[in-house]
């Protein structure tokens, strides 16, 4: 009798021609059609599942994987992946991967797209106009924010944020930053950026883009007092995590005009939008799109189908993923991306 193959289940329709990779090795079970997976569904689909390749969208926690013994590797497609409980993962053995890499540059654009229209009230013009409400040119309207020469500040200066600032040369902006640890020299001088306290970031910043990752001690970094603290009149762009901002006190910033005005890509209760921020006028809001070009999503599957044929032993990089976030599998010491 023939040896059963190890079992993979892949939670959202992807790419057809880069999932059929995994058949080389796998059985794959795939879902259909975009799908918000209960967390039962999830546990379900786990059950007798050997790997799975997931998506933003799926949470995967200890419940989920209590009752999948043969559970060896979760590959995320997407650079954050604090819908995994990483604990329980490793706790377990279970390799953990996501993308990181693939979408640094597309998703810099986005951000400093994003940053921009804000500023300069694109979105609010074009809804003016569509509306009706433009009878002629105006010296005053829609009066907006510098781009060039002003202080860009990014808090978080990883690979997005190191490319959002190569990007703000190219305005002659002023770039500041604020990281956990402080950059290389010779990165400093590549993004022609400065490290400065959290308070001088939002204190200094005409324009501040959030490029970190979300943990519990990031959860509503940007609250009423940090939003008090920014420069009158300045931007905020949130391209990274929704439970990075309060977005209650956002809105009273935006609505007393505090904040000139925001991007948002990113919600904490996301695809749930506060209402009272999509009643701002000044505000632009995306529907976490800031890696979605067609190159890039297909590398993001691309690099999680090799993560996963990897992390399950198989292929050229046999136990070598080359993007686990685990900080153990089996009890040997993965380094963490």
């Amino acid at each position: 009798m023939a040896e059963s193959r190890p079992k993979v289940w892949v939670s959202q329709p992807l790419y057809e021609d880069l999932e059929a990779r995994l058949e080389q090795w796998f059985d794959v079970t795939r879902t259909a059609q975009v799908t918000d997976h209960a967390p039962a569904a999830i546990a379900a689909a786990l059950a007798d599942a050997d790997g799975a390749l997931v998506t933003l969208n799926d949470r995967i926690g200890a419940a989920e994987i209590a009752g999948a013994p043969r559970l060896r590797a979760v590959a995320n497609v997407g650079v954050g992946y604090n819908n995994l409980d990483v604990a329980a993962l490793a706790a377990r053995g279970i390799v953990a991967t996501n993308t990181p890499g693939v979408l640094t540059e597309t998703t810099a654009d986005f951000g400093f797209a994003l940053m921009m229209a804000a500023a300069r009230r694109i979105t609010e013009a074009e809804h003016w106009l569509r509306d009706g409400r433009w009878q002629g040119w105006g010296f005053h309207q829609m009066l907006g924010a510098e781009i060039h020469g002003s202080t860009l500040g990014i808090l978080g200066m990883g690979r997005i944020g190191q490319g959002i600032a190569r990007r703000a040369r190219g305005f002659g902006m002023r770039v500041l930053y604020h990281n956990r640890s402080r950059l290389p020299d010779a990165v400093e001088r590549d993004c022609a950026a400065t490290w400065v306290a959290r308070e001088s970031l939002l204190a200094e910043s005409d324009h501040l883009v959030l490029v970190l990752p979300y943990t519990a001690a990031n959860h509503h970094v940007i609250d009423a007092v940090a939003l008090a603290r920014m420069k009158p009149g300045a931007t905020l762009t949130n391209i990274a995590r929704g439970g990075l901002v309060d977005e209650g006190a956002l809105a009273d910033a935006l609505q007393a005009g505090r904040l000139a005005a925001a991007g948002l890509d990113v919600f904490e209760g996301e695809p749930a939008v506060d209402p009272r921020l999509t009643a701002c006028r000044n505000v632009v809001l995306t529907p976490h799109i800031a890696s979605a070009s067609l190159p890039t999503r297909r590398a993001m599957v691309s690099l999680a189908v090799d993560n996963l044929v990897a992390a399950m032993g198989q292929g050229p990089d046999a136990g070598r993923p080359s993007d686990p976030v685990t900080p153990q599998t089996g009890g040997k010491a993965v380094p963490l991306q």
